[in-house]
């Protein structure tokens, strides 16, 4: 009786919430099961993984900005790896059509984990059906809220399994704790505010900007922006042209954000789509208050409807603004939904998420002669 061994395939590691479930799903599982092998292009993140055996492509590709070149040299390693050796089960983070249409041809079981929302890809007609099509052959699709879920259902017709993205609420804790000679925040006794998150368009960071140019005449408010991306300029330099320099500073990208988020009051999300936002979990393990935009899929989901938070319209930076200034002014009212959220955060349960995906595996690799 021979079991399965394990490939996990990312090609392109960057940073960000996607890979924070990587290197948490990658290294329990390795713990669990011999033999688990990971795909990378990433070679700079090999130390980050415990247990696996990595591979990265011969040719070093990582510094070079196409994702598709480095699906395309990670897929080489992976059908080498197949045609020598059938007896694997593939868990595919990333290139997920790629991935399934050479395991379907080679006969090789395949799970993929969907990582962000359909609302987010760009789907005209021919891309639709393509999609209905190839995301019916994997064996399994893992996504990461029911919302999420749901939107598989009604797009594509596809049933899919949540797992929610595994909580390490003692981790958070504890990193929020190492000290930071920043002091920005410092006996400030008014709004104090984070943004975190890559600064593309997918997260919006323009709209977050706008509603502190609006709300900075009306209530008295700090706030900090953490992390990097093709806006940074632009944001700076909107900033300038506002004059919001004494009131927004801009960190770049942080190993530990948490120091941050526990000297403040409010964290701010305005992201277009995702697929359970890490980032509110993390403001919530932390007793922070939330204003998230109102997007699909995770924020409606993670704050049960504005029971445990605010919620605002897309893009919309004026109806921002106005939940902010709401906010400011009814801190003390507002606690409760803060508390409510922290109760509710057992749904994302760091061992049991993560034994979720221990048995869908187990139960796809099953045991061959």
């Amino acid at each position: 009786m021979k079991q399965k061994k394990l490939i996990i395939f990312m090609p392109s590691i960057e940073i960000g919430g996607v890979e924070k479930n990587l290197f948490i799903i990658s290294n329990f599982l390795g713990t669990k099961l011999k033999n688990t092998t990971l795909i990378t292009a990433s070679k700079s993140f090999n130390s980050k993984f415990k247990n696996l055996k990595i591979i990265n492509p011969a040719v070093n590709i990582e510094n070079i900005s196409s994702r598709r070149l480095k699906y395309f040299f990670c897929l080489i390693e992976l059908i080498k790896i197949l045609i020598k050796d059938k007896n694997h089960l593939l868990l595919a983070f990333q290139a997920n059509l790629y991935c399934t249409i050479i395991c379907k041809i080679l006969n090789i079981k395949i799970i993929i984990r969907s990582n962000s929302s359909p609302s987010g890809w760009k789907l005209n007609y021919f891309r639709k059906k393509l999609f209905q099509f190839f995301l019916k052959l994997p064996n399994k699709i893992i996504v990461n809220s029911n919302e999420f879920k749901k939107e598989y259902k009604d797009k594509f017709n596809i049933n899919t399994l949540c797992i929610y993205n595994p909580l390490n609420k003692n981790n958070i804790v504890n990193y929020s704790k190492e000290k930071t000679k920043y002091n920005f925040f410092e006996k400030f006794k008014h709004l104090k505010i984070v943004f975190i998150g890559r600064l593309v368009d997918q997260k919006d960071p323009i709209t977050f900007i706008k509603a502190l140019k609006i709300i900075k005449d009306k209530i008295n408010f700090k706030a900090i922006i953490i992390g990097n991306g093709k806006y940074y300029a632009e944001l700076k330099k909107y900033t300038i042209n506002h004059k919001l320099q004494k009131n927004v500073k801009f960190l770049g990208f942080q190993k530990n954000p948490y120091k941050f988020l526990r000297l403040s009051d409010l964290l701010v999300l305005t992201s277009k789509y995702e697929g359970l936002p890490n980032v509110l979990l993390e403001a919530l393990t932390l007793k922070k208050f939330v204003i998230s935009s109102n997007c699909k899929t995770g924020p409606k989901e993670i704050l049960d409807n504005g029971k445990g938070g605010i919620l605002f319209n897309i893009g919309n930076h004026n109806d921002l603004a106005k939940k902010m200034i709401y906010y400011s002014n009814n801190i003390k009212i507002n606690k409760k939904k803060i508390n409510h959220a922290y109760r509710r955060l057992n749904r994302f349960d760091y061992n049991k998420n993560l034994n979720l995906y221990l048995k869908i595996i187990l139960k796809e690799m099953k045991f061959e002669k």
